[in-house]
C-alpha cells in the first residue's frame, strides 16, 4: 500500500482536509499516516485533536512546536522546533508521498524538512495570493518544494506555472473544503442554539478575524476598530478565535473583553468545528472579518461577507464579498450593506469561483498514480516566456 503522509497543523486546514482524508482512508491501495502539529496540540485554540479522533482518524505522529507566545521571535523559534520535529518524524516514518496544504508557518516547516529525504510533496491551495500576510511568501516557497500541485481554480494554476512548475504537475481540483457541503451533515438551527446558548431568531453575525501578519504592529488598533463597529450591531454575534499568529493572543484578549460586555447576545468560541461553522454560515445574516472561509466557502451559502483590510487581498472573490478598510466607519457601512435585503437579493444564482465540491476524488486519484522516481523528484523549471540568450535585463 502507498503511504500518504498528511500534515495538519490546526483547524485552519483540518476542515479543508477532511474530505481528502476520508477518500484516502476509503481507498484500498492507500494508507493514511496523519501527522498532527501546531495549534492542534495546544488548549489555547480549542480541543481540535479530539475532533480529529472523533471523526475516526488515527493520529500517526505528533509534532509539538508552538511556543506559548505570539511575538515574532516566538514564531521564528517555532518554525525551528517544527523543522527538528518533522525531521525526526520522517526519519522514523518516511511516507511515500507527503500531502501539505496552504501557507501556514507550521506547514512550511513540514515541507522544508521533507526536502532532504527526497519525499515527493503534493501541495493543496498553491498559487494563491494573500498580500497582507507572511503566509503569501510561505505558500510560494512550499510550491517550489513541491512536486505535485492541486490548484483551487484556473487563475491559481496559471500562477503555479508562472513560478516555474511544469503544467503536467498541476491539477485544477477546486477547493476541497467545498466537498464538505456535499458530503457531511451540517448542524441545524436547534443544534446551534443549544451549543451556543444563543437565540438565532435574528440572523447572527459570524465574525472570524485573524492577525494581519505584515501589519502586526497595528493589530491592537485594528481589533479595537472592529469591536467598535460591532458595538453598533443589534444582531447576535458569534466570534471565533484567531489562528496562532503574531499578536493572536492580543486579539483573543480583546474579543474576550467585547464578549464580556454583551453576555446576552455575543459568544466567543474556541473552535466550532466544521459541521457547526458551516451550519452557522447557513443561518448567518453576514460574515465579518478577514478569513479565507469568507472568500472561499461563504459563496456556496450565498452569504454576504464583509472582508476587512488586506489579509486576503489578491484572492479572487465571488460577488458576495464586500471589501472595506479597517476603520470602524468603513466596517459599519459595509456591514449595513451586507445585512440589507437589497444586497441579499443580488446574490441569487451566485456561482462559487472555487469549484464544484468534487476535489477530494481528483486529488486522491493523482496521489495514487504519481510516479515515485526521478521523473517526479527531479524538477525542470518551466519558463513561460524563454528569453534569448543575449537578453540584458535592467
Amino acid at each position: 500500500m502507498r503511504v500518504i503522509g498528511v500534515v495538519t497543523v490546526g483547524r485552519s486546514d483540518y476542515g479543508i482536509y477532511r474530505p481528502i482524508l476520508r477518500a484516502i482512508q476509503a481507498d484500498p491501495d492507500l494508507h493514511l499516516h496523519l501527522i498532527i502539529a501546531g495549534a492542534h496540540l495546544t488548549d489555547d485554540f480549542g480541543d481540535t485533536i479530539s475532533e480529529i479522533e472523533r471523526d475516526g482518524f488515527k493520529v500517526g505522529d505528533r509534532i509539538d512546536m508552538l511556543l506559548a507566545s505570539d511575538k515574532p521571535a516566538a514564531i521564528g523559534k517555532s518554525i525551528g522546533l517544527g523543522m527538528i520535529g518533522f525531521t525526526q518524524c520522517y526519519d522514523s516514518h518516511r511516507p511515500d508521498v507527503l500531502l501539505v496544504l496552504g501557507d501556514r508557518f507550521e506547514m512550511h516547516a513540514a515541507a522544508l524538512a521533507a526536502v532532504p529525504f527526497k519525499i515527493p510533496i503534493a501541495h493543496v491551495h498553491g498559487g494563491e495570493v494573500t498580500e497582507g500576510a507572511i503566509d503569501d511568501a510561505l505558500r510560494h516557497a512550499i510550491t517550489k518544494y513541491s512536486h505535485l500541485h492541486f490548484a483551487s481554480n484556473e487563475e491559481h494554476a496559471r500562477r503555479i506555472a508562472q513560478l516555474g512548475e511544469q503544467p503536467a504537475s498541476i491539477v485544477i481540483t477546486g477547493a476541497p473544503s467545498l466537498d464538505n457541503l456535499r458530503s457531511m451533515k451540517l448542524c441545524d438551527r436547534s443544534e446551534l442554539e443549544k451549543r451556543l446558548d444563543l437565540s438565532l431568531d435574528l440572523p447572527p453575525l459570524l465574525v472570524t478575524y485573524h492577525p494581519v501578519t505584515l501589519q502586526f504592529e497595528r493589530a491592537e488598533w485594528q481589533i479595537d476598530e472592529l469591536c467598535a463597529a460591532l458595538a453598533g450591531v443589534r444582531h447576535p454575534i458569534v466570534l471565533t478565535k484567531p489562528n496562532a499568529d503574531t499578536n493572536g493572543r492580543l486579539i483573543i484578549r480583546k474579543l474576550k473583553e467585547f464578549a464580556a460586555s454583551r453576555p446576552r447576545d455575543v459568544r466567543l468560541v474556541d473552535n466550532l468545528g466544521t459541521a457547526a461553522y458551516f451550519g452557522l454560515m447557513r443561518y448567518a445574516g453576514a460574515m465579518v472579518g478577514n478569513s479565507s472561509s469568507g472568500v472561499i466557502e461563504a459563496a456556496s451559502f450565498r452569504l454576504p461577507v464583509v472582508n476587512i483590510g488586506i489579509r486576503q487581498r489578491g484572492r479572487p472573490t465571488s460577488r458576495n464579498v464586500l471589501d472595506c478598510g479597517n476603520r470602524r466607519e468603513e466596517i459599519a457601512a459595509a456591514m449595513d450593506e451586507a445585512l440589507s435585503l437589497e444586497f441579499r437579493e443580488t446574490l441569487e444564482g451566485l456561482v462559487n469561483v472555487y469549484g464544484d465540491g468534487h476535489a477530494a476524488e481528483r486529488i486522491v486519484e493523482r496521489l495514487k498514480t504519481l510516479p515515485l522516481d526521478d521523473s517526479t523528484l527531479i524538477k525542470h523549471f518551466y519558463d513561460m516566456r524563454p528569453q534569448p540568450a543575449d537578453t540584458v535585463l535592467p
